[in-house]
């Protein structure tokens, strides 16, 4: 906002220089952001914030520069005689909850012209243009006591009759701008009779402005609700000074002395007769006290203010008192909208006691130990397990774009595509809530290639969300924790031959965090998820339940992402978290050492292709013998001497005792039990 120097000196007789103003005003929170002399005068850039509507004129800032300094404030004087005409305009106001109050003036007999040098040169140095003595009036008095008032042509009022209410469906109106808009459903006009004549507290109508024809004028100041101008204004991509003034909040008590102010200046510079007042206040303005404790003031400050300071200053800035031997009960004043607790008043106390004269000191801050939590042990181990991994931490925004669900060719009947949409997104490509953890991590991983990074391990740890698939009514989805990872390898020409498939490496870290949480029963089965190799890929399995998944990523999709990179293999998992936090056990039972040796057999079957090995392991596992202490795969092959529908499998079984030493006859007789067993089961046969 520009302010005038010479102008604020009308209402504070103060002798500070132009550098001392500058920083009191800056400490008051006012901060001038810029200076500029013109003609003798000195014009200040102050940035008022958004809750200080009260400082959007220049005897809003006079206030505290009078508070301040502890001086008069001087308002301009003006009169309006009492033996006025009756106006004979009527108001209505059609939405109470939008429009609080609504006055009015008839001003009659005026005459157009041009305003005086000195109105045209203060409008001028604020940054607007003089239009004519009446609509240049309105300006002024917007300036000068920060309420916004608008001027109709009263001969184009329709029934002389003035309506405050919505818009409703297909409305449109010119504004004086020349511009034809049109309006949202909720948005709050003024109407005549039969049409609108202005957006409430944006804009006036083409049709009803002032003109040099112009012989009567009806003058309108009013009280709007804030968020409902914001509102309006937003949707129409249109600013305007009153609407600027009117979404910050105006003061309902002296909108009529802006109105009467204003009314004299028009008499004053047009001539007319000015009518008496028309005021419809159906929401008056209530004000709740607040207690503000002595103690808590000295407390939040940090400085040793005493009452009588503190009352002192809360009297300087216009506030009501009823002063008790602890605490003082304080009313502000109708333009003071941003005060409305205890610690907003300790804000202001502290504005005039002077922040620069609150003591320096070191805040005491205890520190206590509070007992962690079992999830919170838990999850904070595997972030440290997975790091130790060579795995990187990423951290995305909740948010999905349905896009990414077609790149990786999840089906639409998929619990995955039933994202939650977002009512305001930020970006139209981020429209939902995200199922999957996957998007941003591919996401991640294109952005570290991008950047020439070739060694890419990302993990995240967040939420998804999943809308409820058991119930058809719509309300907050299902938030569930999960685990996700990303692994990078770009096979090059090396010196030292690296044999292990990449597959067998992600899966050992898929293994390895897994058995960190001390995931028991654990198998694998073949995945069916579109977006990864049918042939390098699995299922993961925790006491019979799907935790999750892993495996490469397929050729198909990886080509989508358009990888700058020769022969990429991009490995992915995803697990619930909150699943798999579920089966740890509540506690950890220790066994000691074996004191018996082991003795180790060796099977292998040929079955049908579609079995898999976790299925044949399983049913090893099943078989009733206490003597089976654990089963591993070492070979699987298909080729020469097996059918094209088989394949052969291999498993090492591990036979110890507790009680004693096993015998090579008691091991052969329980192996061939099992051979005959597993055979039966799968319906294979012994290789030879």
């Amino acid at each position: 906002m520009r302010v005038s120097l010479e102008w604020l000196r009308e209402f504070v007789d103060f002798d500070l220089s132009i550098d001392e103003l500058n920083l009191k005003l800056t400490m008051l929170g006012l901060e001038v952001e810029g200076m500029e002399s013109l003609e003798g005068d000195t014009i200040f850039e102050v940035n008022v914030t958004p809750n200080r509507s009260d400082c959007l004129s220049i005897s809003g800032i006079a206030r505290e520069v009078s508070a301040l300094l502890d001086l008069p404030l001087k308002m301009p004087g003006f009169q309006i005689r009492d033996d006025l005409p009756e106006c004979d305009v009527r108001v209505e106001i059609l939405d109470h909850d939008l429009c609080h109050r609504y006055s009015g003036r008839a001003i009659k007999g005026v005459r157009i012209a041009e305003s005086p040098e000195w109105m045209k040169k203060r409008l001028e140095r604020s940054g607007m243009r003089s239009i004519n003595n009446v609509v240049d009036v309105t300006n002024y008095v917007l300036l000068e006591m920060g309420h916004p008032l608008h001027a109709f042509d009263l001969d184009k009022i329709n029934g002389r009759i003035i309506r405050v209410g919505k818009a409703g469906k297909g409305r449109s109106i010119r504004t004086i701008d020349g511009t034809e808009r049109r309006l949202p459903e909720d948005s709050l006009l003024i109407w005549d009779s039969f049409n609108p004549i202005a957006i409430a507290g944006i804009m006036g109508g083409l049709d009803s402005e002032v003109t040099d024809r112009t012989i009567n004028v009806f003058l309108e100041s009013a009280y709007f609700l804030p968020s409902s101008i914001r509102r309006t204004s937003k949707a129409l991509g249109l600013k305007t000074e009153s609407s600027y003034r009117f979404e910050r909040g105006t003061d309902k008590e002296s909108l009529l002395i802006a109105l009467d102010r204003a009314a004299y200046l028009i008499a004053e510079l047009a001539g007319g007769i000015i009518s008496e007042r028309v005021d419809d206040y159906p929401v008056p303005l209530k004000t709740d006290p607040i207690v503000v404790r002595y103690e808590r003031v000295r407390k939040v400050i940090g400085a040793r203010i005493g009452n009588e300071d503190m009352l002192e200053i809360l009297r300087r800035i216009r506030m009501e008192l009823r002063p008790e031997d602890e605490y003082v009960t304080v009313i502000p004043p109708s333009y003071r909208n941003d005060i409305k607790t205890e610690i907003d008043i300790i804000e202001e106390i502290a504005r005039f006691y002077g922040y620069d004269r609150v003591p320096v000191t070191v805040p005491r801050i205890p520190v206590s130990k509070e007992r962690t939590t079992r999830r919170y042990n838990i999850v904070s181990n595997l972030r440290d397990s997975i790091r130790k991994l060579g795995f990187t931490e990423a951290i995305n925004y909740s948010f999905l774009n349905l896009a990414d669900l077609d790149i990786l060719r999840i089906p639409s009947d998929d619990y995955r595509r039933r994202a939650l949409q977002i009512r305001n997104p930020l970006r139209a490509e981020e429209s939902h809530i995200r199922t999957t953890l996957l998007p941003g991590l591919l996401k991640n991983l294109i952005y570290n290639l991008s950047m020439g990074n070739r060694d890419v391990r990302l993990f995240e740890i967040s939420k998804v969300f999943l809308i409820n698939q058991s119930s058809s009514e719509k309300g907050l989805p299902i938030e569930r924790d999960h685990l996700a990872a990303i692994y990078y390898r770009q096979r090059l020409p090396e010196l030292w031959k690296d044999e292990t498939p990449g597959f067998y490496l992600f899966k050992g870290f898929v293994e390895h965090i897994l058995n960190e949480m001390k995931i028991d029963d654990l198998s694998f089965e073949r995945s069916q998820e579109p977006f990864l190799h049918p042939g390098q890929s699995a299922e993961i399995l925790a006491s019979g339940k799907r935790i999750g998944f892993f495996g490469l990523l397929h050729p198909d999709v990886t080509e989508q992402l358009d990888i700058k990179a020769a022969r990429p293999e991009i490995f992915l998992a995803e697990m619930d978290l909150d699943l798999l936090i579920s089966l740890i056990p509540e506690e950890i039972r220790s066994s000691s050492l074996p004191r018996y040796p082991y003795m180790e057999r060796d099977i292998a079957i040929i079955v049908d292709d579609s079995i898999p090995a976790s299925e044949v392991i399983r049913d090893l596992k099943g078989f009733p013998s206490e003597l089976i202490e654990d089963v591993s795969i070492f070979d699987l092959y298909k080729g020469p001497n097996i059918p094209e529908d088989k394949k052969s499998l291999a498993f090492s079984i591990r036979y110890r005792a507790k009680d004693r030493t096993l015998t090579d006859a008691e091991v052969d007789s329980l192996h061939k039990e099992i051979i005959s067993y597993i055979c039966n089961k799968t319906g294979g046969i012994i290789r030879g």
